[in-house]
């Protein structure tokens, strides 16, 4: 079901302005199996996907929500970032550091007989399977900025449904203020968790109103189709207004809380990586600026670098969340 979000800073896009997608790569289209309302064929659709490597894919995307900057009212209706490409220029460190080792690594993951735990302070606990969890709100495709702290960005049509839908089905309790999201930790199907990298498994959090808000999805797909194994499959966070590592992969449990998150990266470098981390060109990390962006897929000899968007270009839709917050000392 694609939903087309009105008075929320988008602007529609027809397929005609959209980058042409000529192949998909792999993986079963998730959107068109949900339509059906057969959520299990979804989840057979992950054990058989890369038997499906030769499905014939639509040759362009259909109308979709599109993406808008937000900045002196300026609207741009911005091109995909190719498949190919978001799908192998990755950060997922349990499978290696390098930006290519998650798409020759990530195949280990094993995604069948997924279930993610929700726990802490809610009314309804749960255990939720990923069928469970697929048929818990209509599926929505959205286009969203991904901004990495390295200073790249990629746009990226994710599929999913607003985190909220599963907060309102779990009733927090008044005293949770915080959601922690953490990701599994394999050693046998991730060869890099043990690593001194990071202290595993990965944790990230967000603010129970950060995470309430509409912007902040629960994704199962990209492009279309179920997520590969490298961008957090099955089911992960996006949130497109904070850098891409807030953006917690291949969860398999929800913890509400009432203290603030240990985060990973916060937990490994403070002084670098915030708990915020919402996106801010007038924040510089200590080793580079945020300023301005490099868009994958404009790598040609004169490419120019973009300019950085306050909240990546949606202060508009979350501003009002850090209303009198001093945004460089809450970096």
């Amino acid at each position: 079901m694609l939903i087309k979000m009105q008075g929320d800073g988008f602007n529609n896009l027809f397929s005609s302005e959209i980058t042409s997608q000529t192949v998909y790569e792999k993986r079963r289209a998730l959107i068109k199996l949900m339509a059906t309302g057969v959520a299990g064929a979804a989840l057979a659709s992950w054990a058989a996907r890369d038997a499906m490597a030769q499905v014939p894919r639509p040759g362009k995307l259909a109308a979709l929500p599109g993406a808008k900057t937000s900045v002196a009212g300026a609207t741009t209706l911005e091109k995909l970032t190719d498949y190919k490409d978001a799908s192998t220029y990755n950060n997922f460190y349990e499978f290696g550091t390098d930006k290519s080792d998650p798409a020759k690594n990530a195949h280990t993951l094993k995604t069948t007989a997924w279930t993610v735990e929700v726990e802490g302070l809610v009314k309804k606990p749960a255990r939720y399977t990923l069928e469970d969890l697929l048929k818990l709100s209509p599926m929505e495709e959205r286009i969203y900025r991904l901004r990495c702290v390295e200073g790249w960005s990629m746009v990226i049509p994710w599929v999913g449904y607003s985190m909220s839908e599963l907060i309102k089905k779990v009733e927090p309790l008044g005293s949770a203020k915080y959601v922690e999201f953490v990701s599994l930790a394999d050693p046998k199907t991730m060869p890099f968790v043990g690593s001194r990298v990071l202290d595993w498994p990965y944790v990230e959090g967000l603010r129970l109103d950060e995470a309430m808000h509409p912007l902040a999805l629960l994704g199962f797909g990209m492009y279309g189709e179920v997520l590969p194994n490298q961008s957090g499959a099955p089911v992960r966070m996006v949130v497109p207004w904070k850098y891409g590592f807030k953006s917690g992969k291949s969860i398999v449990k929800i913890r509400f809380t009432d203290r603030l998150p240990a985060t990973a990266w916060n937990k490994a470098a403070a002084q670098e990586y915030g708990f915020y981390s919402n996106v801010n060109p007038e924040v510089d990390h200590p080793r580079w600026s945020q300023a301005s962006e490099r868009r994958i897929g404009e790598d040609g000899l004169f490419a120019k670098k973009r300019k950085t968007l306050m909240f990546n270009g949606y202060e508009a839709q979350v501003g009002q969340l850090y209303a009198g917050m001093d945004l460089k000392r809450n970096f």
